[in-house]
């Protein structure tokens, strides 16, 4: 017998080892797979950012509560001086005295330049002069006349005499109103000799000096005076608001806020709307708006920009919490609701009103719910959660974090 020949029950006996090694071998498989598929889902579900199977995830929550929320509409703006004056010469010569210093504020009145005023002065007395003569004229003419009235009836002078001594008074008198007149107009042009502050406000850089001669009328002016106490700001808003701003605006003074740009530290500027523009831009499609501002603390500025908020109306005892609570699901957003087992439920919301501040939740949730505000981004429906204040939390967030990405450095 040669040795491929061998016997049909050895081959049965081998081929049975064969099929209870691989059965052997396949349950040990099933048996890795059971031991690894739990830490394996709890990997896949830390590199998702989730909580793993079983662990507490550490947020903050904050008390869904009822209060007065104000509907506000914000826009960008700019600062307006309430008045922007050029100080131009109405006459010309040249200037012999500069009363101000750059920037300084004045009052209305004040003197702040002087043009040599000498040949406005010689017109003002030659004009003076002139209304002498002619009232000296008329005293003499209404003498004459007088006289030839008496003697009108009489054959020593003719009537025709009289009339022509009136018509020499009535000249006498026109040439008089005409003196005055020119002494009105004189006496004006000296007065414009010196410049005067016609507001309040703040003067800025001076464009001429002494000794320079200015003509009337140049458009580049002496200084400019601008008035920035109070100040105003032209905001803009779309269209769409139009409606809710004008029927709020019926039913009495709509406050404004502003934010100065730059100044986050500073408080907020507060008025009361006072202009709506009477059309709509047709080029953006948005209507201006203006609020006068006290601006005691100068934090306005004109050309400055600003943020504007316009608050039309208040909604009364409204269920309201963070924004960041807020998640944006696929469908609808939603919160984490904090359960009474440790655990949270996401709950679909409809949100309102909307600010940086506050989130008006119109259903969802009751007041008195605990909502997760912090650590929202690692949960699911029915996760674990360990309750922590907002600073230990955040902290211990970053912790995780930073413990994560070094695990996968090395």
């Amino acid at each position: 017998m040669t040795d491929d020949q061998t016997p049909r029950p050895a081959r049965r006996v081998s081929r049975r080892r064969m099929l209870f090694a691989g059965a052997g071998l396949g349950l040990a498989l099933a048996i890795v797979l059971v031991l690894v598929l739990g830490p394996a889902d709890a990997q896949s579900a830390r590199r998702r950012g989730k909580a793993g199977p079983g662990e507490e995830t550490p947020v903050t929550v904050v008390t869904v509560t009822k209060q007065d929320v104000p509907v506000v509409l914000t826009g960008l703006g700019t600062v307006q001086a309430s008045n922007t004056v050029t100080i131009s010469p109405m006459v010309s010569g040249p200037i012999v005295a500069i009363n101000f210093t750059e920037g300084q504020e004045v009052t209305k009145g004040e003197v702040l330049a002087e043009i040599d005023p000498r040949t406005y002065q010689a017109t003002l007395d030659q004009d003076r002069g002139k209304l002498a003569q002619d009232e000296a004229t008329l005293a003499g003419a209404l003498r004459d006349l007088t006289r030839y009235r008496q003697l009108s009836g009489s054959s020593y002078i003719s009537k025709q005499t009289a009339e022509d001594e009136e018509a020499t008074v009535a000249e006498t008198r026109a040439l008089i109103e005409q003196d005055k007149a020119a002494i009105a107009l004189a006496q004006t042009n000296l007065d414009y000799c010196t410049i005067k502050a016609p507001v309040d406000g703040r003067l800025g850089v001076r464009n001429v000096d002494i000794g320079n001669i200015v003509q009337s009328g140049s458009s580049t002016g002496i200084v400019t005076l601008t008035t920035i106490k109070p100040i105003g700001v032209v905001f803009t808003l779309p269209q769409q608001d139009l409606p809710a701003i004008i029927d709020a605006a019926h039913k009495g003074p709509l406050p404004v806020t502003v934010d100065p740009e730059g100044d986050i530290s500073g408080p907020q500027e507060s008025a009361t709307l006072d202009v709506i523009d009477n059309q709509v831009d047709s080029t953006t499609g948005t209507v201006k708006l203006k609020a006068y501002f006290p601006n005691t603390d100068e934090h306005l500025w004109p050309g400055g920009f600003v943020t504007a908020h316009l608050t039309v109306k208040v909604l009364k005892d409204v269920l309201t919490v963070p924004p960041a609570t807020v998640q944006t699901g696929p469908n609808q957003s939603f919160v984490y609701v904090v359960q009474k087992n440790g655990t949270v439920k996401q709950t679909e919301v409809t949100v309102g009103e909307q600010n940086d501040k506050r989130a008006v939740i119109q259903s969802g949730v009751a007041a008195g719910d605990q909502v997760v505000l912090q650590g929202a981004s690692r949960l699911s429906d029915g996760a674990k959660i360990k309750i922590m204040p907002a600073d230990a939390a955040g902290q211990q967030t970053d912790a995780t974090t930073h413990q994560r990405k070094a695990a996968k450095t090395q």
